[in-house]
């Protein structure tokens, strides 16, 4: 390790911008895009009061009756969390079926997202479904382009498209360093549920 010297001087200028909704986009190899993006859902249900409008995370992958750790603490927050999915593909008895849902789930993330009802809209493993084919990427693109000017959008999943990627304000790539799971630690549940 090598020791810094910490900064006296900011390092940036204010930016003059205007202020507007975002698309952020978490993703890559590497764990803490959902986790990233649930922060970023508890940061906004904080500031909900400033805003009048609401937080809404849609997951892509889960199941409708999913009760894993974020599941119980958002539903003691008011935070509504609504699995769109049935599970992951090599779980699905029905690859038809669970393409179906990916629609049916964007036709509903995709009302909320141009309703303008909420200050964030996050899109919980929505890369998957695209990168299936699952979901049209035209219409992906177009609903981001076309939401309210105050409407935040936060996408996570591996192997974000390059077309959203390009599209997006704010995107990090979560980099595969080193991971439990292939040293043979099975998934510990409340960190990977």
């Amino acid at each position: 390790m090598q020791i810094e010297t910490p900064p006296t001087e900011k390092r940036y200028e204010k930016p003059e911008g205007e202020r507007r909704g975002l698309v952020i986009v978490h993703t890559g190899d590497g764990k803490g895009k959902s986790t990233a993006a649930f922060g970023l859902a508890m940061r906004a249900l904080g500031r909900t009061h400033v805003h009048g409008k609401q937080v809404k995370i849609f997951q892509f992958m889960k199941v409708p009756s999913a009760r894993f750790g974020e599941h119980r603490v958002f539903e003691q927050l008011g935070l509504p969390i609504e699995g769109l999915g049935d599970g992951f593909s090599w779980k699905s008895q029905d690859l038809e079926h669970s393409a179906q849902l990916a629609r049916d789930g964007w036709q509903k993330a995709k009302a909320a997202i141009l309703g303008g009802d909420y200050f964030m809209v996050t899109l919980d493993e929505l890369t998957y479904p695209l990168i299936y084919g699952w979901l049209p990427l035209d219409d992906v693109l177009q609903t981001l382009r076309d939401r309210p000017r105050d409407v935040h959008v936060v996408i996570t999943g591996r192997r974000c498209p390059p077309e959203i990627i390009e599209l997006a304000d704010t995107v990090t790539e979560m980099t595969l360093v080193k991971h439990a799971f292939k040293a043979g630690i099975p998934a510990q549940r409340g960190i990977e549920d």
